[in-house]
């Protein structure tokens, strides 16, 4: 079938404007100005973004089918409410790796497509930190903290960095804004802050307290896990290895953002494991000494968090569209794709994502 239908042929870093460039990939680039179905069509060629799309596509699947389960089992009454904040969290769980390939698969469409397709991308990781948050404060506070003013307070701060996270991520692609050796690390900082924050109960849980009250279960060795993972996924993204090593030589498989995306999933996969047994073992005693789940305060904070980075995406994709700067970047860059122009030369890599 796929025989029938002419793909686009890859380009090389050669042939591609800087703001595609990814630092060293140097082949397997898509067509700048891709068509929505030559985008779509791209994801069953070899590409460099092609494990990209699917390391995160499948696996979406998988949660959404974890979050059908938990939903089908729901019941009336108390056991339906304690359950709320894991729907919360597993919903999260479908939406970033969703967006994700969504954002690569049709990346290459145009440069405005390009930011706009990773705004809706930073979002959703915000709102994944958030349904990290909430599954936390309903399962995994340390029972020192439980009923503590900071417990009171933890949800609606991640909402709050939920929000301010996703317009600093998306402030850092605007291309007004955008200076080669900051881009990376201001792309870093959203994403690192309401890590940390979401796990300061974690920290204080695993490495902190002693003695009674620090809750000591099962759970423990895979919240090492799970930290463990999303370090080395952090790693990655922010140190490009391999392939700033041997450039050109993980063009297709193997480069960091592939093996960020697998551990990401892996991470993901690892911390549902660890929430559900602390949600299973801790049960009767967070009933009794928790404060109350409510709808506000889980499904009720994730809609207000919806909504906000909504409104921030909006807010970025129209500065974006108006900007007669950015107008004039896209008629130069249609000048190359039709070859009018020459391209930049390989040194200047910038990564965009």
């Amino acid at each position: 079938m796929l025989n029938l239908i002419k793909l686009p042929h890859v380009l090389t870093i050669h042939q591609v404007p800087k703001v595609f460039h990814e630092d060293g990939i140097i082949s397997g680039y898509r067509p700048p100005y891709s068509s929505a179905k030559d985008c779509a069509l791209s994801i069953f060629q070899p590409t460099n973004e092609t494990l990209n799309i699917w390391t995160h596509f499948l696996p979406a699947w998988f949660f959404l089918w974890k979050l059908l389960m938990v939903a089908l089992a729901m019941e009336e009454g108390e056991r339906s409410l304690y359950l709320w904040p894991l729907l919360v969290y597993l919903a999260s769980c479908c939406v970033y790796p969703l967006a994700s390939s969504c954002a690569h698969t049709f990346s290459s469409m145009s440069v405005r497509a390009r930011h706009v397709c990773f705004f809706f991308d930073y979002g959703a990781i915000s709102l994944y930190s958030l349904g990290s948050a909430v599954v936390y404060s309903s399962y995994t506070f340390p029972q020192k903290w439980v009923n503590s003013t900071f417990h009171h307070w933890y949800v609606s701060i991640a909402v709050l960095n939920s929000v301010v996270c996703t317009a600093l991520a998306c402030c850092s692609s605007l291309p007004d804004y955008q200076v080669a050796k900051l881009t990376k690390p201001l792309r870093i900082v959203p994403f690192a802050l309401p890590f940390f924050y979401d796990n300061i109960p974690l920290f204080y849980r695993l490495f902190v307290c002693v003695g009674e009250g620090c809750t000591d279960n099962d759970a423990n060795g895979l919240h090492h896990q799970h930290l463990a993972l999303t370090f080395l996924t952090g790693f990655l993204y922010a140190t490009r290895l391999p392939e700033r090593l041997a450039p050109g030589s993980f063009d297709y498989i193997g480069h960091s953002h592939q093996l960020f995306h697998v551990f990401a999933i892996a991470g993901t996969v690892v911390q549902m494991k660890a929430v559900e047994l602390d949600m299973v073992l801790r049960q009767a005693w967070l009933l009794a000494h928790s404060p109350p789940i409510t709808f506000t305060n889980t499904v009720g904070v994730t809609l207000v968090s919806v909504a906000a980075n909504l409104c921030v995406i909006c807010i970025f994709s129209l500065a974006l569209f108006s900007t007669t700067k950015n107008k004039d970047k896209d008629n130069k860059l249609s000048d190359i794709i039709k070859g009018r122009d020459s391209c930049s030369p390989r040194s200047a890599f910038c990564c965009q994502r």
